[in-house]
């Protein structure tokens, strides 16, 4: 029964808050679970928001007295307890992506224009019709590389006057919402677009040639799926395309880029996995979180636009680039090679130990094991894919 002698407000107060208490926890502590369903997953994105939440409610927590409860609520004290060890908890997740800690790449101290090299990445949001705004703000960045995403025929006509300035290009634009064009200032050498896991997303792989005619860079382009709903109901395979590239760059010692929408954030535990496998390094980390999206909602940003680079590259600005439309803002990097300080950069990159390495396995291996069932279950119904895509 509800003590009458107690105003309804104040009940009502109390309840509401209690409610989102519970329910930012619970937010705080699901990502903790090592699974892939996308309703676990998704409580990776929005940190800085839990965040916001937690401290309000700790803030009323405060105001209702739950620092001295009475006897019916003696469960008060416990709670603020957890909510400030949960935004604690939450700022350290984040705390490397603002100016508070050291930059993981380092600033360029090397002004030989032969040896920079620029790119910006764009996911364009395919049913966007601002063609022109978008065109101009890659012109006005004048990058060296250009890779816009979730682009058709259609986008393809709208960027075609880059191949003007941008000679050296790699295309697959597609009407699923997966397509990617790349134009190149600078020669590429083998460029492919390789399916990697999904048999409808494509990413780019190639050499890119440095103005100094001999530095060859190799590059790297992805946008795999999100865990969400309408898209993949785990992140089994965007984790599997992630550290299959992680794995092969661990493999070779070459000055590596890897940049694209990944549909994840940078202090996931599968993106600090891909760093930790593939010894890349983010440049965000001591520079700042430039949240690429969502562009439409200023309190629903994160990051999930992304460059990753090797410990030879340094970084000459970084920046995110103007709305054009879409949902996500597009980003740009230029970077140095300097070489000289590599074995200085190697000591700010995370090592992968053994258990990191049997993970990446294990997540690459059920992400090709979920393209096969996925594979299996459209050669069965196959009108069920064609629900699907249209």
């Amino acid at each position: 029964m509800p003590d009458l002698d107690v105003p309804l407000w104040l009940q009502l107060a109390h309840g509401l808050t209690l409610l989102l208490a519970v329910a930012t926890l619970v937010a705080t502590l699901l990502p903790l679970l090592r699974q892939t369903a996308w309703w676990i997953r998704i409580f990776d994105f929005p940190r800085l928001q839990i965040v916001g939440v937690l401290v309000l409610v700790l803030a009323a927590g405060l105001l209702l007295k739950w620092h001295r409860p009475a006897d019916d609520t003696y469960w008060a004290p416990g709670l603020l307890l957890a909510l400030a060890a949960a935004v604690v908890y939450q700022l350290l997740r984040i705390m490397p992506y603002t100016r508070l800690v050291k930059k993981q790449v380092g600033d360029s101290t090397h002004k030989d224009g032969r040896r920079h090299l620029s790119l910006t990445m764009m996911n364009v949001l395919q049913y966007n019709k601002q063609g022109q705004k978008a065109l101009r703000v890659l012109q006005d960045a004048d990058s060296d590389l250009i890779m816009a995403v979730e682009t058709d025929l259609w986008w393809l006509e709208q960027l075609r006057p880059l191949e003007q300035t941008h000679p050296y290009t790699c295309h697959e634009p597609l009407d699923n919402t997966y397509g990617l064009l790349f134009f190149s200032r600078l020669p590429l050498h083998g460029c492919e677009v390789k399916y990697l896991l999904d048999d409808d997303v494509p990413s780019i792989h190639t050499l890119v040639e440095l103005p100094d005619g001999k530095t060859m860079v190799r590059v790297y382009g992805l946008h795999p799926k999100p865990p969400a709903p309408a898209e993949a109901k785990t992140s089994t395979k965007r984790d599997a395309e992630l550290l299959l590239v992680g794995k092969t760059i661990d493999q070779k010692d070459e000055p590596t880029i890897v940049f694209g929408d990944m549909n994840d954030v940078a202090w996931s535990h599968t993106s600090e996995l891909f760093r930790r496998i593939s010894g890349l390094l983010d440049p965000r980390v001591g520079r700042g979180l430039l949240p690429t999206f969502h562009a439409g909602y200023s309190l629903l940003r994160w990051p999930l636009d992304h460059v990753f680079v090797s410990p030879h590259f340094k970084v000459d600005d970084m920046e995110r680039l103007p709305y054009v439309g879409s949902d996500h803002f597009p980003i740009y990097i230029k970077l140095s090679y300097e070489p000289h300080d590599k074995a200085e950069q190697e000591e700010n990159a995370e090592e992968a130990d053994a258990d990191d390495h049997h993970e990446a396995v294990e997540k690459i291996r059920e992400g090709f094991e979920e393209e096969d069932e996925e594979e299996q279950d459209e050669a069965a119904n196959p009108d069920r894919k064609k629900e699907l895509t249209t």
